[in-house]
């Protein structure tokens, strides 16, 4: 089983003719409401690409909560250790989306997303583990070193991290921006370091050695939202599986382009039937 240390949000989704500039308002947008969370979007990509999944999350007393957790329920990703806190509210993730391109701009506000601690895994067996930066580091380091199997870190949104954290990991995932910030950190970590770089793909790394690269199939992009996400949490399910470097990377980009072509962050994430037919097809 994979124990997700990680966020849960609601994402309220503005998908519009284009980006707003600062001071800019751009009209003409289409409103939806997805959920969300970098912590719950793993647990329920991982999920659906067929790996047992435990979410270890916090979401306030509110009437967002149920919204929240509705797809990771019918999902079956295991919930019972959710907290529902009184005081806070669910996180939430405002987006906006370019309709034309799928990029997107967000503001995150956390809510009881960071009040999540070490003593909320204190009591947990811990096999294989993913993370995200989402939560507090506390928790995240006290769920590391529980962990007996695999540990598979997103260093998402880039904040500072100690080098304790980076020494636990088995695998590393970052994107460009953030590969920049932590930089020869994520060397020195030890672990296989995962970056990509949208719609070119992505690299594997070990030792600060290229071991792998893939460049994704062609798709109509609809939605960015997730798709880093789900790159993720593949990645992480395909190396667990004993899946080569090159093997499991492939798959993992492979995933993250089906991610794109639907809205939303969770309902975008694909299934793995539907991960496997695109990979054979070879486009």
């Amino acid at each position: 089983m994979i124990t997700v240390v990680g966020s849960i949000n609601l994402d309220i989704v503005g998908t519009g003719p284009a980006l707003p500039r600062p001071g800019e308002t751009v009209g003409g947008a289409r409103l939806a409401r997805h959920p969300g969370g970098k912590g719950a979007n793993q647990a329920l990509a991982a999920r659906r690409l067929g790996a047992e999944v435990r979410l270890v999350a916090a979401v306030g007393a509110d009437d967002m909560a149920d919204e929240a957790l509705k797809l990771l329920q019918d999902g079956g990703v295991d919930l019972s250790e959710v907290a529902h806190v009184n005081g806070e509210t669910t996180g939430v993730a405002l987006i906006a989306v370019d309709a034309r391109s799928g990029e997107n701009l967000i503001v995150v506000c956390p809510g009881a997303n960071h009040v999540l601690r070490p003593d909320d895994v204190a009591h947990l067996p811990i096999e294989h583990m993913m993370g995200v930066l989402e939560v507090p580091v506390p928790a995240l380091l006290a769920a590391v070193k529980k962990a007996t199997g695999f540990v598979s870190l997103n260093l998402a949104p880039a904040l500072p991290v100690p080098d304790e954290l980076l020494a636990e990991a088995d695998l590393i995932s970052v994107n460009e921006t953030e590969a920049e910030v932590y930089g020869d950190r994520l060397k020195a970590s030890g672990a296989l370091v995962a970056v990509s770089l949208g719609a070119e793909g992505a690299v594997l790394y070990k030792d600060g050695q290229e071991i792998a690269r893939a460049a994704p199939p062609k798709v109509e992009v609809v939605d960015t939202v997730g798709a880093g996400d789900t790159f993720t949490a593949a990645l992480t399910v395909a190396l667990i599986e004993g899946m080569s470097p090159q093997e499991a990377l492939a798959f993992a980009v492979t995933a993250g382009a089906l991610a794109c072509t639907k809205p939303g962050a969770q309902p975008s994430l694909p299934h793995r039937r539907d991960v496997d037919a695109l990979a054979l097809s070879g486009k």
